[in-house]
């Protein structure tokens, strides 16, 4: 018998053994009801994957988003989403070891505009968490962003190299959603599809309608790309059309005024790709449009507020109560948290109140006059409710200039990769994922969730995916990944 037989029996019987241990002992536990041995197993699968295939553990987090349950504990202010962001603490401290180990990263993609947008907007926020009112809330708030953003946009970038890693991440956040939608569209049927329940039916996968929305919004332009790809068959196309159809009805039943505005929003900018409206002609439209706003916003303003439209089981008349600025309590809430926030930034217009902490300070802020009857001093029904506003207090106007950069390079490399890449499936995929990150900004004028797993691994996905294409895709074929000696020198930098 050699030598390596011998080790590799041995090694069997280390983990027969150990196995028969841990059964033995779980089982004495269990029988104590005591169970949180149970969770070695898994605990141990997810090292094995992010030691030997970070990738598959990524994708296994998009997967899992949809369907993670959010805990709280009021007494430490700690909220998480479980079983997802465990897992990315664990990537993120990963991926410091292997940032200190290695000391290098891609260079062009670290000079690429959204990277630098990105480590700048993350640098800001680091500073006024120093200057924050409640230091603890913000480098709490801090590190959550930072275990987003390093797997889903610096650890995703080096997988978009191919695209087929591109729509294998968009497929598993699909099909889990779903499940998702099933089970909410079960709940609102027993409640006749009431507007008033749609608040709450997909709960505990989303905190509320507005969230489960904007998932939907974004993933709407991919699956309609997907109905059209010609990189897939028949069936799988078969089967976006069936996904396309579940995702409309459960859009239009999760009364989202937001999220639908958001996907005019984008359609009306794919329409402009495909006429190819000069940006000049862009540029004079939207002047002649702020000059219009200017002139008439006495008049537009006395119209808004004669619209007395309430929210409604009626979808017509739900959508006429967007502009309700008059009795929708909805409508009036936001006005109310916003200009909160404008009382705020101007007490501090710098450094801001600290990241995170607007539900804690925004209070004493409040006007009586602009309360609603769903106004709150307890800071337990949202924040500032915009993605603008909310960093605009939070940290300052940097803040707000910062996050604002992101969307420009955002908007900027998505628009040139239409002219840039080839048609075909790769600019497809590629042009629905800008569009879906287009509803999230449009979307983010009402709403903000970026702080939360659900729109940050989806988000800060496609902003990796724009990056990917921009910097790496073969722009003469639409193959969708790296080719040649010079591509393979770059993959293995």
């Amino acid at each position: 018998m050699t030598a390596l037989s011998v080790n590799n029996k041995r090694t069997l019987w280390w983990v027969y053994g150990c196995s028969l241990v841990f059964l033995v002992v779980n089982a004495i536990c269990i029988a104590n009801e005591f169970y949180w041995l149970n969770l070695i197993p898994p605990i141990l699968m997810v090292v094995a994957l992010a030691v030997v295939a970070i990738d598959k553990l990524i994708i296994l987090c998009v997967f899992l988003t949809p369907l993670s349950i959010n805990i709280s504990n009021s007494e430490v202010q700690l909220g998480l989403s479980l079983p997802v962001e465990p897992i990315l603490a664990g990537v993120l401290f990963l991926f410091v070891l292997r940032i200190i180990y290695q000391q290098k990263f891609e260079k062009r993609f670290l000079r690429h505009p959204i990277t630098v947008a990105i480590l700048l907007n993350l640098s800001w926020i680091l500073i006024t968490c120093i200057t924050s009112e409640l230091p603890l809330v913000s480098f709490k708030f801090f590190i959550s962003r930072l275990w987003f953003v390093i797997p889903f946009y610096f650890i995703c970038s080096e997988m978009f190299k191919d695209i087929k890693n591109v729509r294998r991440f968009i497929w598993s956040y699909i099909l889990p959603l779903t499940l998702v939608i099933f089970y909410t569209l079960y709940w609102h049927l027993q409640y006749n599809f009431s507007e008033d329940s749609a608040h709450w039916v997909m709960s505990p996968f989303y905190n509320d309608h507005t969230a489960y929305g904007a998932a939907l919004a974004m993933f709407f332009p991919a699956l309609i790309a997907f109905v059209f790809s010609k990189e897939y068959s028949n069936n799988i196309r078969v089967i976006a059309v069936i996904l396309l159809g579940i995702f409309t009805i459960a859009l239009i039943f999760s009364y989202t005024r937001a999220a639908w505005v958001s996907l005019v929003g984008a359609l009306i900018v794919y329409l402009i790709f495909v006429f190819r409206v000069k940006f000049r002609v862009l540029a004079i439209l939207a002047v002649i449009g702020g000059i219009y706003l200017f002139v008439s916003w006495g008049d537009i303003l006395m119209k808004l507020e004669q619209n007395r439209q309430d929210t409604s089981n009626d979808l017509g008349k739900h959508l006429q109560s967007i502009s309700n600025i008059s009795t929708d309590a909805s409508n009036l809430e936001r006005i109310n948290r916003w200009n909160s926030a404008f009382r705020m930034f101007d007490e501090r217009p710098i450094f801001g109140w600290g990241p995170g902490t607007y539900s804690f300070v925004y209070a004493p802020f409040q006007l009586a006059s602009e309360k609603t009857i769903i106004s709150t001093n307890s800071g337990d029904l949202g924040n500032a409710h915009s993605e603008y506003i909310g960093p605009l207090c939070e940290s300052g106007i940097l803040g707000a200039a910062s996050f604002l950069f992101i969307f420009g390079a955002i908007i900027w490399t998505g628009w040139r990769l239409w002219y840039k890449l080839p048609k075909g499936p790769m600019r497809g995929v590629i042009t629905s994922v800008f569009l879906g990150l287009l509803t999230y900004f449009i979307h983010g004028a009402m709403n903000n969730f970026l702080d939360t797993d659900k729109a940050s691994v989806p988000f800060w996905g496609f902003a990796a995916m724009l990056v990917a294409a921009d910097l790496w895709y073969d722009q003469k074929s639409d193959k969708g990944q790296v080719t040649g000696d010079k591509g393979q020198k770059m993959c293995d930098k």
